[in-house]
């Protein structure tokens, strides 16, 4: 009985561990984006059903692809003085646990899938081959950044899908919204790894154009962020209150880059999880309540 609580518990702390080498609670990053998309396609709050299952979709992709990442990047991140104290390196996780880890979290979202409708269990796989390619970008491409972008950012149209069963080329525009986003502040955090990169032969924005080329892209993206969130704004007939949330981005945008700069990069931690966990959270919060107020008012009218 002992060895069973034993092997039990180490299980656990296993498990404890994988959750927090892949920081699932940094779902958040992508998690309000899925639920504008979500929203959007509603045309007000989607069922407490289809929530349910778009959450637990969105965590659970999210934590297959995090986990493969870093199974993958193991002997990476066990070169790179940054990462070499992650969990596989550092031998509290084997590999063979955190690709059972993977296997099950994939398992599990493509369960997930089945129960919204048929059009999303279809292209699950597709999500999943987005996901997991990831891993691999920076060993032969500088635009890795950009995969990344594309990962999180396939969140809103699978949402719509999601909720219509179908996809409309406008939500596309948000999925670009994302990518540009993410790809954008995922250059800022990569400075942290010129040097190495380019030592070791990874591939990466910073390592090929340098910082202060990293910071000009990443600043061109962010800016390229603001323009498609007019677009999306202007495609689906939302207001003054989508246009406040805008704003606040953008300020937020700003002053993510003035804490962070080529020659400090001291404050990117506050600047990449911090500032982008709100950012998401004020995209969604405003955009939701523009949503919301106009579908009541159309239904009283």
């Amino acid at each position: 009985m002992e060895d069973e609580d034993s092997v039990g518990m180490n299980l656990w702390q296993k498990t404890h561990t994988t959750l927090e080498m892949i920081k699932w609670e940094h779902s958040i990053f992508a998690l309000p984006f899925a639920l504008t998309g979500a929203v959007l396609a509603a045309s007000g709050w989607p069922t407490a059903w289809q929530l349910f299952w778009i959450v637990a979709c969105m965590v659970l992709a999210r934590s297959a692809g995090m986990a493969f990442n870093r199974w993958a990047d193991a002997d990476l991140d066990a070169a790179n003085p940054r990462t070499k104290m992650r969990a596989i390196p550092a031998g509290q996780l084997s590999r063979s646990f955190v690709g059972w880890f993977t296997l099950l979290a994939a398992v599990l979202f493509i369960g997930a899938t089945s129960q919204l409708n048929r059009l999303t269990l279809y292209l699950s796989p597709f999500v999943l081959a987005v996901l997991l390619l990831y891993s691999y970008t920076k060993r032969f491409t500088r635009w890795s950044h950009l995969v990344l972008g594309l990962s999180l950012g396939i969140a809103p149209s699978a949402a719509w899908i999601a909720i219509r069963g179908s996809l409309d080329p406008r939500i596309i525009v948000l999925t670009a919204i994302v990518l540009c986003w993410v790809g954008g502040f995922d250059m800022l955090y990569s400075c942290q790894d010129a040097a190495h990169d380019r030592e070791v032969g990874l591939n990466s924005i910073p390592a090929t154009f340098g910082i202060a080329g990293a910071f000009w892209t990443a600043r061109f993206l962010h800016i390229l962020m603001l323009g498609l969130s007019a677009w999306l704004i202007h495609l689906f007939g939302l207001g003054t209150v989508a246009w406040i949330g805008i704003v606040i981005v953008a300020l937020l945008l700003a002053y993510e880059h003035s804490i962070v700069s080529p020659t400090d990069l001291s404050r990117m931690n506050a600047a990449f999880f911090t500032m982008n966990g709100v950012i998401s959270i004020v995209f969604f919060v405003f955009v939701a309540i523009d949503v919301v107020m106009r579908h009541a008012s159309d239904v009283t009218h």
